[in-house]
């Protein structure tokens, strides 16, 4: 029995889970979106929507707040991701694309930073798929 046994273990040790997080949240980060199993997905949403609460408190103060912030947040995630953009692949640090486009977009959102989409089962081992992705804000769902 599971009792007072919290947290996803994923078949993996805290090494290899905290490697995966911080793996997931960069390419959440770098890419916008990301197509994972569920169980991953319901794992990477709270902390990858943590890393944005950080990273907006670290814009709203300056000096030392704002370098505590940074170093949080570095610590949280991989920070060099690779991105292809018009048939090219173009290197992305995750860090500096969450403080400077992400963050200030959620600067006025008071949570739900992302959005937990399930997708049919995989073919292959027919596990159950979702899509986790950055949710825009109130004046760009307006204008769509």
């Amino acid at each position: 029995m599971r009792h007072k046994v919290s947290g996803w273990h994923l078949s993996r040790n805290s090494a290899q889970r905290t490697a995966l997080r911080k793996n997931l949240i960069g390419d959440l980060f770098a890419h916008g979106e990301i197509v994972t199993t569920e169980a991953k997905a319901r794992m990477l949403r709270p902390a990858a929507e943590r890393i944005i609460t950080i990273a907006k408190r670290g814009l709203a103060k300056g000096g030392s707040s704002a370098v505590h912030a940074r170093r949080l947040v570095a610590a949280r995630i991989f920070r060099d991701r690779v991105v292809e953009e018009d048939a090219a692949y173009v290197e992305v640090d995750a860090l500096k694309k969450l403080f400077d486009e992400i963050a200030p977009r959620f600067a006025e959102r008071p949570g739900g930073y992302t959005r937990l989409i399930k997708l049919p089962r995989r073919q292959g081992d027919n596990a159950k798929m979702a899509l986790v992705q950055l949710v825009e804000t109130a004046s760009e769902e307006a204008t769509s």
